[in-house]
């Protein structure tokens, strides 16, 4: 029997789940939690690190007795050390507006085809790369550090960089699995700044005498691998904050179509490559609420959904992953004066509002989903969609809808589990992510959405693509 503790971080939310197993079984429970707001530092959205490490030692000590813990959390912020291992400065935020301009600077010295022909990362200016050339600290850094390895470096005192987290840089070389030269040198950033690579499930010291595990750092590929898949040709969708849809290959895909495409390829825990893309999740939905309760009044999510269940179908839509609504802030102002500019209906009730939000992250899945299989020549006969997506029934709904598919929604707690699982990896207690992904899907319960598909989806689908290319 070993007892693991997982620490799961979003960007706007902190837990820790605690889990037992014993004789091929799984039990776990949530311990601590917390909300990660980011705060202001001389005008910029940064990450609270005392507060959060706080939060960490708080639920280190509620956990008891355990036998490990390993850190996974969203993927491309950092930390800069100087050279006594002292931060240089508060971490960025990726919402942060420092990189608003950030493209230009970086394709000033390297093309954004040579970029992704090295990295094989989908373009965002939130990435890595485009975050550095905006940071002022980066000659003066001893040492970088992505957030899981810092929260574990807080800890044990060592520093390391885990691969599935560096694959969310925009600098690694997806293909020979190491940084890039040619991107390092293009901007004067010297290998020595990261610290030794590692593998995922690898121990990487102790505090107070518990081994600190580096699990599948990048929150997307702990989720992943948890997916309980047993077809021959399942699609996966990590549904949270952000929206990331894609499939498992054995090599990356870095071709002109997949980057015309914005096409993603990241490294898995077990050594594969998931080829996805990535599309803003839940975060419309939280941040509508947010705003809504700035202005309006508190509304619960049940309330939001079932607002939205008794509105009118597919009378507008929004892209998801426009640029005007990525920065906190008014969103239902910016989703309404997006619709008036795209010559749509504007949305008048919340439940309208949020209605459109829901259609249009399901139609864009589908969008997503064909584009992977062009570049893939694969079928989908399944999508797995894994975390805190499946408790939106009605999510689940209209995306089985808009793929003609079935949707296995769950579990809910994918991305705990698989950081569970690579711990007891690292610890010898299981063989395999596969072996893993048996024992989940054995002990686990999940949800099948297999809703009809309907002309009028293919409808709603051919004019949604229509107003996002206007």
């Amino acid at each position: 029997m070993k007892t693991v503790l997982a620490f799961d971080f979003g960007a706007s939310t902190g837990r820790a789940i605690k889990a037992v197993y014993d004789k091929g079984t799984v039990s776990y429970e949530e311990v601590h939690r917390f909300d990660n707001i980011p705060k202001t530092v001389d005008g910029h959205v940064c990450h609270d690190v005392d507060m959060i490490f706080g939060e960490i030692v708080k639920a280190i000590d509620k956990a008891g007795d355990i036998d490990s813990m390993a850190f996974d959390t969203w993927g491309v912020d950092y930390a800069l050390l100087s050279a006594d291992g002292r931060l240089l400065h508060e971490p960025f935020h990726y919402r942060d507006g420092r990189t608003d301009d950030a493209l230009e600077k970086v394709f000033e010295k390297i093309t954004p085809d040579e970029l992704y022909g090295e990295t094989g990362n989908q373009i965002m200016n939130i990435n890595t790369l485009f975050q550095l050339v905006c940071d002022e600290n980066v000659q003066k850094a001893d040492k970088l550090l992505f957030m899981p390895d810092l929260f574990a470096y807080l800890l044990t005192g060592k520093k390391v960089c885990e691969m599935s987290i560096a694959s969310t840089s925009q600098m690694l070389d997806m293909k020979a699995k190491n940084w890039s030269k040619k991107v390092l040198d293009k901007f004067g950033i010297t290998e020595s700044l990261f610290p030794e690579l590692c593998e995922s499930a690898t121990v990487n010291g102790e505090y107070k005498g518990i081994p600190v595990i580096s699990v599948a750092g990048h929150d997307t590929q702990c989720a992943v691998a948890a997916m309980p898949a047993k077809t021959e040709n399942p699609a996966f969708l990590s549904c949270g904050t952000w929206s990331l849809i894609g499939c498992e290959l054995d090599e990356p895909v870095m071709t002109e179509q997949s980057n015309a495409l914005e096409l993603s390829n990241e490294l898995g825990a077990n050594g594969k490559i998931n080829f996805l893309k990535n599309i803003s999740g839940l975060w419309l939905i939280q941040e509508t609420r947010r705003n809504l309760s700035e202005t309006d009044r508190k509304y619960s999510y049940n309330e939001l959904e079932m607002m939205a269940r008794d509105s009118e179908r597919f009378r507008s839509f929004i892209d998801p992953d426009d640029a005007s609504l990525s920065a906190h802030g008014n969103l239902p102002d910016k989703i309404r004066a997006y619709c008036e500019r795209t010559g749509q209906p504007v949305p008048e009730t919340t439940g309208q509002l949020v209605r459109c939000i829901y259609e249009s992250l399901a139609l864009k899945y589908r969008l997503a989903l064909e584009q992977i299989s062009q570049c893939t020549g694969k079928e989908f006969d399944v999508l797995h969609l894994m975390g805190g997506g499946t408790k939106d029934g009605f999510l689940c709904e209209l995306t089985a809808r808009s793929l003609g598919i079935p949707v296995i929604a769950g579990p809910i707690e994918a991305t705990a589990l698989g950081n569970i699982v690579l711990q007891l990896i690292a610890l010898g207690e299981i063989k395999s992510i596969d072996e893993g992904r048996r024992i989940i899907a054995e002990t686990q319960s999940v949800r099948t959405f297999e809703e009809a598909h309907t002309p009028d989806w293919d409808e709603a689908y051919e004019r949604f693509c229509r107003i996002i290319k206007k």
